[in-house]
């Protein structure tokens, strides 16, 4: 659909024009008892790709919902000026009208509405108020042709990956004409692969004169994409980089973000690993739907008190299917194996069951099953643990609050109070909260499920630290990571998974990516596993 891209310069404009498509000044943003922006500037050119990057709460999705009038005029200090102009938005309608689209983290796609209907969801293609279904399809098609998607436009969203939901995402604000395209955090739900086809979809965009602003902890991928860099700290800016011109390395980068230099990205760790903890034996699980379909097919594996143990596998190899279905069965169908806790045969039949056998699951996906964001701090924390701070079934208010009050001390959750609603805090800080509950549960055994997915390197760090000392404690750590480097820098042992079946088990001192991606890519007809 021709009409569909309107290139705010010509080609090239990233390196022929010097002038600002977007001049964010002074901009201060404050919440109850918190400044989240203070004296922010930003400056964006016609056709580059602008980075944002900074610490969980550092104001970066904030500073774009005051330009994408979520945050509408008003509420804020300071002035937008967009195509020499100043603007003044009072919602997202007035921000979408000038030509800037924001996607966000969340992707707002109604999974029972076809690819088509979502696409043009607020924009129809009608005539007199009757929508006209061949041009609003005609149309889809030639926009997901443009964003390199094949599928029919008639297309259920529930029935696509999350990496084609968010190039949907894109061909909808190109239906909107748009000229800059904010984008927060598109990667972090992708794997390897659609993150780098998106990524150089985004890069195509830049080519046709259309301006980009992403904002990513993925520090390798801005690096590559990206041609200025700014990084906001603590609601301020702190620096812009010009990548077109300078060297800029990640350290650069960590540097400006955190006010430090992360020479170890991994905290350092000696090992005290005792006596075996958890055994899994012969554990086979079918897909719940598709149920002569196995996901995870007769894996065992142990760990042992003080073990950090990992479990390393591509995106759909099992890893969450299997740790979802030892904790309560809460994945899958048709499920058997054996769960050993301290040599003895134990139940995981429930969640109840699992916890009371000492295991404590923390999800992958925390916004959706590991919190409640319209709750407090404190409620969450005691969620998996409400005996403990109750008194004949009631719950002690008091002991509720000093335990969670404990916890933010303990864990550093920065946040006023344990009163504040959880959906408040940055991603960092929720993931401590996460963490908290089950720990509070005074598990043996914690799973942990992409514990720093989402989350700046500085509260990385912070959880990496939080680990270690859990292992230090005796716990036995189950790690499930994306990130090799990850994995190598924190486990003790990995386990390798491909198909649903373990294919490698590998002690520290072995690990590198490439042995750890061979047992990864195994096909099925390889049945031996390697130790």
């Amino acid at each position: 659909m021709s009409e569909s891209i309107q290139p705010s310069t010509p080609e090239g404009a990233a390196t022929a024009v010097a002038e600002t498509i977007l001049e964010m000044r002074s901009i201060t943003k404050t919440f109850p008892g918190v400044m989240a922006l203070k004296d922010v500037s930003l400056d964006v050119r016609p056709g580059e790709i602008h980075a944002i990057c900074g610490e969980n709460g550092a104001g970066k999705s904030t500073l774009m919902k005051v330009l994408s009038g979520v945050y509408p005029h008003g509420t804020y200090e300071g002035e937008i000026v967009f195509e020499g102009t100043p603007v003044q938005f009072r919602g997202i309608r007035d921000s979408e009208h000038h030509g800037i689209v924001i996607i966000h983290q969340e992707l707002a796609l109604s999974p029972y509405l076809s690819i088509a209907e979502n696409i043009f969801l607020g924009n129809e293609r009608s005539t007199r108020g009757v929508i006209d279904w061949n041009k609003t399809n005609s149309d889809a098609a030639k926009l997901l042709a443009e964003v390199g998607l094949s599928e029919s436009p008639d297309t259920k969203i529930y029935d696509i990956g999350v990496g084609k939901q968010q190039l949907v995402e894109i061909a909808k604000a190109m239906a909107k004409r748009v000229k800059l395209l904010i984008l927060d955090e598109p990667t972090a739900a992708l794997n390897d692969e659609d993150s780098a086809k998106l990524l150089t979809l985004i890069q195509s965009l830049r080519e046709r004169g259309i301006t980009s602003i992403i904002i990513s902890h993925k520090l390798n991928e801005i690096l590559r994409v990206a041609d200025r860099t700014t990084v906001i700290r603590d609601g301020q800016t702190i620096k812009t980089f010009d990548m077109r011109v300078e060297t800029v390395t990640e350290e650069d980068l960590i540097r400006a973000m955190v006010g430090r230099s992360m020479d170890h990205r991994f905290p350092e760790r000696t090992p005290n690993i005792g006596t075996e903890v958890l055994r899994i034996e012969d554990w086979t699980v079918h897909h719940p739907i598709q149920q002569e379909r196995r996901v995870v097919d007769n894996a065992s594996l142990y760990v042992r008190r003080g073990e950090v143990v990992g479990l390393a596998g591509l995106m759909g190899a099992g890893r969450t299917e299997l740790a979802m279905s030892i904790f309560g069965r809460t994945y899958g169908t048709n499920i058997s194996g054996k769960v050993f806790k301290d040599g003895q045969e134990v139940s995981t039949h429930t969640v109840g069951a699992a916890i009371d056998s000492g295991i404590a699951y923390a999800t992958e996906d925390r916004k959706r099953y590991g919190l409640n964001l319209l709750t407090d701090i404190k409620r969450n924390i005691a969620a998996a643990s409400l005996r403990k701070v109750s008194k004949y079934g009631v719950v002690d208010a008091g002991a509720e609050s000093n335990v969670a009050s404990k916890f933010r001390s303990d864990m550093n959750i920065k946040a006023p109070s344990v009163d504040v609603l959880t959906g408040n805090l940055s991603g960092g800080n929720q993931q401590k909260v996460v963490l908290s509950k089950w720990i509070f549960t005074d598990a043996d055994v914690l799973i942990l499920d992409e514990p720093t997915r989402g989350i700046d390197v500085g509260a990385k760090y912070e959880i990496y630290t939080i680990i270690n000392s859990l292992a230090a404690a005796g716990k036995a750590i189950i790690m499930i990571s994306s990130e090799l480097p990850e994995l190598l820098g924190m486990c003790d042992r990995i386990y390798a998974i491909s198909e649903g079946r373990v294919t490698g088990e590998v002690p520290r001192e072995q690990a590198t990516q490439e042995n750890l991606m061979r047992y990864m890519t195994m096909v099925s007809d390889d049945k031996e596993v390697t130790r």
